[in-house]
């Protein structure tokens, strides 16, 4: 028989699997006199018998099952590109660059700009951009495959380490006398992990890259949790304090949150556990008591059990020590957000804000419950708002709280003990997490966000396998039950992996989209983003003036569309597309330059100059800008003008390669050969590889009849680059000892953007 030191046993309580664990109650207090605690456990696990054989419980055997079922699920996902967000967040990111110092992570956001910037998100995970800094090294470069082998191997860990979550959330804490941990609801933890880990909603943090901070986040949640009920177990050995494992946890809380905001809401969760299992808190009963002014609350149990006050002190305090720092970090301004991320909350009336707001957590709720409408981005237009509380769309925030009234009134009220607990837990587990995603506390950047479930997800799973045990106790048709569950399970994996396929590369995300949120204008100016890319500029045009006509202050839409018909020479369209885009948004600083690119062309060369010069008032380190600046000066004959602003251009790039470029052709067409020449050996310094700087560079030396240099191998010394270059710098030189002979040199001309 096995001895066991229980922690938190309910007073009316509950079961595990009878042939598998007998623990004796005479360390339940609460149990005396009555059947053992452990007995009813096991009657009620065992309603999932039908579902969950024996076969598999075994500890080692499950965790395997598990481990398997979620890489089945996101394995198609491993060879795929940067898709979306990736690209800002990983490739474009300076922070994940070797030449920039670790230090900066510490002061940057998570997309490698500055924390105080207007333009920053304030989202700051440095945990993660270092982890994605690792991986670059680690890795060799930017390879996607070493990315989304991390994220589909953390998926896995995480629904691995979540059958021993479920199995504290479901059983409790009981030891037995070496110490050793009883998992007393092997069925229920088992097949909430399997609903976990192969739920479709997470498809968009395993395969999108930039999901690793949802992820990193989730684990060390976890581990902050289990490191919690370490606490809770050295608590109750004699002598032993549990002050460690208490900070510890915190610590892992912090850590959880510099890989993702939500990370530091396990503290919470922590708190709840406690005071409900540990505690034995009967919320109903002590609602009773102050109702009635019974002046006995003492009787609750909660201020019975030995250093809960302690522990409470301790999270209260750790959390808010670590929410001031990050505070202090972000700086006190909030993100800056426009009405297209978020419209709900710009809405004037209050009570069309909490209309809408419920309507979003309606609709979470039934990604959760149906996972089968999945879209990268919800936002533009893909949920218009209600406005009044005539839209049928109110039917579905009133059942949503029309279901969890019942859920909270079951987890208060009903006379089993493990019934309100699982049910309390369960709830906790779903909301907690989801909180910071609610609009309640700050303004967010989006309506609904399918990353953001990753972690509720879990509380989804644990309510969902409950209903499971209820139904197989209540019902004869077993086999039923049993035949649904595995057709959940089967469904959501064949969409996981479908889904997974979809996030592959950006074409198929995005045409994805199209069914699921037709009046999304993001959707189709993705779409017609990846079409432009790809050469289709006719498929692009249409996409895009769908995404402008769906949302007619569309800027970026209307910038890549005056774009297209600049490169079609449709000028007048384009000047009007560019010149209404930078009236709806006056400091953006891409249109500004692209307008002056078209007035450049009309041959408005002052409002181009003006354009110009406002798109680097908004943008002061905008090398691009200044080359096309130094490009207008040079169609004017201001070649001083067009130096400066090239040399600009250099500075701020040194890898610029037109504006070097544009320089030696600038000074070798008026004559400064001896200048020319010095910047051609600067340029090629700094890109010895440009075959167009070596070719312009051996019109200067040609021009200078400087022959001898390179006929006896001195081109060597201009540009050190392979033979095979070298040779055809020194067939440029021989050309111009060819046309010297034979008259001058065709005129170069200023490169175009």
């Amino acid at each position: 028989m096995i001895v066991s030191r229980a922690l938190g046993d309910p007073r009316k309580e509950q079961s595990t699997q009878v042939s598998t664990f007998w623990v004796s109650s005479q360390h339940n207090a609460g149990a005396r006199g009555r059947r053992p605690a452990v007995f009813r456990m096991a009657e009620w696990d065992a309603d999932l018998d039908h579902i969950i054989p024996s076969s598999i419980l075994p500890p080692l055997w499950a965790k395997l099952l598990v481990g398997f079922v979620s890489l089945v699920c996101f394995a198609r996902s491993y060879d795929g590109d940067f898709v979306f967000d990736d690209s800002e967040a990983i490739v474009n990111n300076k922070d994940l660059r070797a030449e920039t110092p670790l230090g900066d992570l510490w002061h940057h956001d998570f997309w490698g700009n500055q924390l105080s910037s207007n333009t920053s998100h304030k989202s700051y995970r440095p945990l993660t951009v270092l982890v994605f800094r690792m991986n670059c090294y680690l890795s060799g470069g930017f390879h996607p495959l070493s990315f989304h082998v991390v994220n589909i191997l953390l998926h896995s860990g995480i629904s691995i380490l979540l059958v021993d979550v479920f199995s504290v959330l479901f059983g409790g804490l009981q030891y037995t006398s070496k110490g050793r941990r009883l998992n007393l609801a092997p069925r229920s933890s088992l097949l909430a992990a399997l609903l976990f880990a192969v739920h479709p909603v997470h498809t968009e943090c395993v395969a999108a890259v930039v999901g690793c901070a949802d992820l990193l986040a989730a684990l060390f949640f976890l581990l902050s949790f289990l490191g919690y009920c370490k606490a809770l177990r050295e608590t109750n050995k004699e002598g032993t304090q549990s002050t460690f494992w208490v900070l510890l946890s915190i610590l892992l809380g912090a850590v959880a949150m510099l890989c993702k905001e939500q990370g530091i809401t396990v503290l919470g969760l922590n708190a709840v556990f406690d005071i409900l299992v540990i505690g034995k808190l009967n919320v109903l009963e002590l609602v009773r008591k102050v109702l009635h002014k019974d002046r006995s609350l003492e009787n609750t149990g909660v201020l019975r059990t030995e250093g809960l006050l302690f522990r409470m002190s301790l999270l209260a305090l750790g959390g808010t020590g670590v929410l001031y720092v990050r505070w202090k970090i972000m700086g006190t301004g909030p993100p800056t957000f426009t009405e297209v991320d978020n419209p709900a909350s710009f809405a004037s009336s209050m009570l069309v804000r909490a209309i809408n707001y419920n309507y979003y957590y309606s609709l979470n709720a039934w990604l959760l419950l149906c996972p089968w409408w999945l879209c990268f981005d919800w936002s533009m237009g893909c949920i218009p708002l209600i406005k009044s509380v005539g839209d049928w769309r109110v039917i579905a925030l009133a059942a949503l709280w029309f279901c969890l009234i019942g859920l909270i009134c079951q987890a208060l009220c009903s006379e089993d003990s493990h019934k309100r607990r699982i049910l309390t837990l369960g709830l906790g587990l779903l909301i907690i997490p989801f909180l910071p995603a609610s609009n309640l506390f700050f303004r967010v950047g989006f309506v609904v966000a399918e990353r953001v479930l990753y972690l509720p997800s879990a509380g989804y799973c644990m309510l969902l396998t409950f209903g499971f045990g209820v139904l197989s106790k209540h019902t004869k048709k077993k086999k039923l039950i049993a035949a649904f569950v595995l057709g959940i399970l089967f469904i959501n994996t064949l969409r996981c992996v479908i889904r997974s396929g979809e996030w592959r590369n950006e074409e198929q995300l995005f045409r994805s989209a199209l069914s699921v949120c037709p009046l999304n204008a993001k959707v189709h100016y993705n779409v017609g983003k990846n079409l432009a890319d790809k050469g289709n500029q006719t498929a692009a045009i249409r996409y895009y003036r769908e995404a402008v006509r769906l949302n007619p202050k569309y800027v970026h839409a209307m910038n890549n569309l005056g774009n297209i018909l600049k490169e079609r020479n449709e000028l007048q369209e384009a000047e009007e597309l560019l010149s209404l885009a930078v009236q709806i948004q006056p400091d953006f600083a891409a249109a500004w330059m692209n307008l002056g690119i078209v007035q450049n062309s009309l041959k408005r060369f002052q409002a181009a100059e003006q354009s110009y010069r406002t798109a680097i008032k908004h943008r002061r380190k905008y090398p691009d800008c200044y080359y096309n600046l130094g490009r207008l000066y040079a169609d004017l004959n201001r070649h001083v003008d067009a130096l400066n602003a090239w040399r600009n251009a250099t500075v701020l790039k040194p890898e610029h390669s037109l504006a070097w470029n544009n320089m030696i052709i600038l000074l070798d067409n008026t004559g400064n050969l001896a200048q020319a020449e010095a910047v051609g050996r600067e340029a090629l310094e700094l890109i010895p590889n440009d075959h167009s700087l070596m070719f312009s560079l051996a019109n200067v030396l040609g021009k200078s009849q400087k022959y001898k240099l390179c006929l006896k191998g001195g081109v060597r010394d201009v540009c050190p680059a392979s033979t095979r270059q070298r040779k055809l710098v020194s067939l440029h030189f021989i050309k111009h000892v060819i046309l010297d002979m034979g008259g001058p040199l065709g005129e170069a001309h200023v490169g175009h953007r």
